[in-house]
């Protein structure tokens, strides 16, 4: 199955964090608060998916961060998974919870904890600047870098095919 059929039968895009949203640098503020930048293109992914195709979003991710939280509540994620070392696990709940199956779900990814669970579902995708090893499981490598649009290239191409 292509890329665009795959696409046509996502219910659900689950996407990590850092390095996908973000670009995988850090700031801290003076006071040892960890700053993240957010593109606000991908934020409009969020909510094309939403509202054109009914495609609902997923974070998971290995860091807990304040910032993340604040940016779901932005872009009104209600799927939330902060500090996961086993993604693989989550998935199995979020698939158990919402009657999905791996064909109903995408995942974008960066890193080599990313592997696993782009092996268990039915899309994939990764920003341009991944590394090797994730590139090589994607089904599309975006041309957009992590924290610079990935994100949203990868969401219009799942509209487009459902359109």
């Amino acid at each position: 199955m292509n890329i665009h059929e795959k696409a046509k039968h996502i219910k659900l895009l689950i996407t990590d964090c850092d390095g996908v949203l973000t670009d995988a640098g850090v700031y801290y503020g003076e006071n040892g608060e960890v700053l993240k930048k957010f593109n606000i293109r991908d934020g409009m992914g969020v909510e094309r998916l939403r509202k054109s195709v009914n495609v609902e979003t997923a974070i998971i991710t290995g860091e807990v961060s304040p910032s993340v939280v604040k940016r779901a509540e932005k872009l009104k994620i209600t799927e939330l998974h902060l500090g996961i070392k086993d993604k693989l696990a989550i998935l199995t709940q979020i698939m158990v919870s919402r009657n999905l199956t791996k064909n109903n779900i995408a995942y974008i990814g960066d890193d080599v904890n990313d592997i696993e669970i782009m092996q268990n579902v039915g899309l994939t995708a990764c920003p341009n600047d991944a590394i090797s090893f994730t590139k090589e499981v994607a089904d599309y490598i975006c041309q957009n870098k992590g924290g610079e649009g990935c994100f949203r290239e990868f969401a219009e191409l799942i509209i487009a095919a459902q359109s």
